[in-house]
């Protein structure tokens, strides 16, 4: 009587775990290969052959010949991608007033802009999962002199590069805009 039934269950569990273990994740990943190779194997950027990041992952560049991307909460350091992860700070948190108040400050500072400018949001908080690889048109164009004149380019050709690298709204209508950081600053070192 047992057997009636474990036999049954056994040959079931031997076929799901071949079908949807095995069977279902080939299917899924040839598709995906065959439909949308770059972004199924991570949209990776190559430079001369080296593999330098993904266009979907943000990275941390600090140095002022670059344009800095949004603030990381992913892992200790920032810019984690095993520690993807936002803040879980709500807006009335001091530790997050004090941090955005010290990141507005530095911010304004680093692209020498007066008390009068407003800094967009998303240069002084983090994403969601704290690697968005974009930043807003805004926060790019106040970027733009300091890179320019680091770099020793006219601010014209900065902010037509700028253009260039802005992305629109995913399908045509969801979230804004936004300028990928690392084709940016690819584009840029090979400018200069």
């Amino acid at each position: 009587m047992i057997r009636r039934q474990i036999v049954p269950a056994l040959l079931m569990l031997a076929v799901l775990t071949v079908g949807l273990g095995i069977g279902y994740p080939l299917a899924v990943t040839a598709i995906a290969q065959v439909t949308m190779g770059d972004r199924a194997d991570g949209s990776l950027i190559d430079v001369d052959g080296e593999i330098v990041g993904s266009r979907l992952i943000g990275q941390g560049f600090s140095e002022r010949r670059y344009f800095h991307p949004r603030p990381s909460a992913a892992g200790t350091d920032g810019y984690d991608g095993l520690a993807s992860a936002g803040s879980n700070l709500g807006p009335s948190n001091p530790d997050l007033i004090a941090a955005v108040g010290e990141r507005v400050a530095d911010y304004r500072s680093e692209n020498g802009l007066d008390s009068t400018v407003e800094v967009p949001v998303d240069a002084v908080t983090s994403s969601g999962s704290g690697l968005d690889p974009h930043i807003s048109i805004a926060n790019a164009e106040l970027q733009v002199a300091r890179v320019a004149d680091e770099r020793k380019m006219s601010v014209s050709d900065v902010t037509d590069m700028v253009r260039e690298h802005t992305e629109g709204r995913s399908l045509g209508f969801l979230g804004q805009p936004g300028v990928n950081v690392l084709e940016l600053n690819l584009a840029l070192d090979a400018a200069t």
